[in-house]
């Protein structure tokens, strides 16, 4: 199956345009794979035509009401199958709190043989929270996009803090990656972040892959389709093609 969790605590990052063109990069191998939604802004459900008028026909439901994942899941008009978000959502803390069979619902869920094995990648909102803790526990990796400025960096570098902090829980290293996004070589900047990263975290925590800047890439969210759709030639295309590339070989997509 695999499961993939994008998450930084930061947000304006690219998380959400990463788990978008992830779910289509990996439907673009044969597969069909599973979205969740996890941010009460609901962009990526947006980005997929789903707006439900009652939380109860989102993933609310399924923290709230015990309904299954497979349905409240959606099939997409490109194919994918979505569990949408709703500003509900944002209610879950106060109403479950944080204990352990809270935040390892999703995980239990995903793990139900009910489900399809299917490749999943689960959009988190920026708050450690949760709903963000679910799929912290519930993920096989967890992928953190750093865009190229320091802001973004220091969420990564919470990020990471956080997770050591967890370990004892999982009683495992979590593994995660690190990838850059919004990369522009002409840029100091940049440069100056790809050198605070690599003295910031283990070298096989980052990811080979770059996500360079990109006005296509960037105005695909809005018109409501993946890179591939919008503009299957551009740079964005190549980049998250080369990146379901590279999760594909480390085992993180199968």
């Amino acid at each position: 199956m695999g499961v993939i969790a994008v998450f930084n605590q930061k947000g304006g990052v690219g998380k959400t345009t990463t788990a978008l063109n992830l779910l289509a990069t990996i439907a673009r191998r044969g597969h069909r794979p599973f979205g969740i939604d996890l941010d009460p802004q609901a962009h990526l459900s947006h980005v997929f035509g789903l707006q439900p008028r009652l939380a109860d026909d989102s993933i609310y439901s399924f923290f709230v009401r015990g309904r299954p994942l497979a349905d409240v899941a959606q099939i997409t008009r490109s194919g994918v199958v979505v569990c949408p978000a709703h500003l509900e959502l944002a209610k879950i803390d106060s109403l479950l709190g944080k204990g352990v069979k809270v935040v390892t619902k999703l995980r239990q869920a995903l793990h139900d043989h009910a489900l399809p094995a299917a490749p999943v990648v689960i959009d988190c909102s920026p708050l450690l929270n949760t709903l963000s803790l679910n799929a912290i526990f519930a993920c096989d990796v967890l992928l953190v996009p750093v865009s190229s400025d320091f802001l973004s960096l220091r969420g990564a570098q919470q990020v990471e803090r956080a997770v050591n902090a967890l370990e004892p829980v999982f009683k495992r290293r979590l593994p995660r990656r690190y990838l850059l996004t919004r990369y522009d070589g002409r840029r100091d900047m940049s440069e100056e972040v790809v050198r605070e990263m690599a003295s910031a975290f283990r070298p096989e925590d980052m990811c080979a892959t770059r996500i360079h800047e990109s006005v296509k890439l960037a105005e695909s969210p809005a018109i409501e389709l993946d890179v591939f759709r919008h503009a299957p030639g551009s740079s964005g295309a190549q980049d998250y093609e080369a990146l379901g590339d590279e999760l594909m070989r480390a085992g993180f997509v199968n």
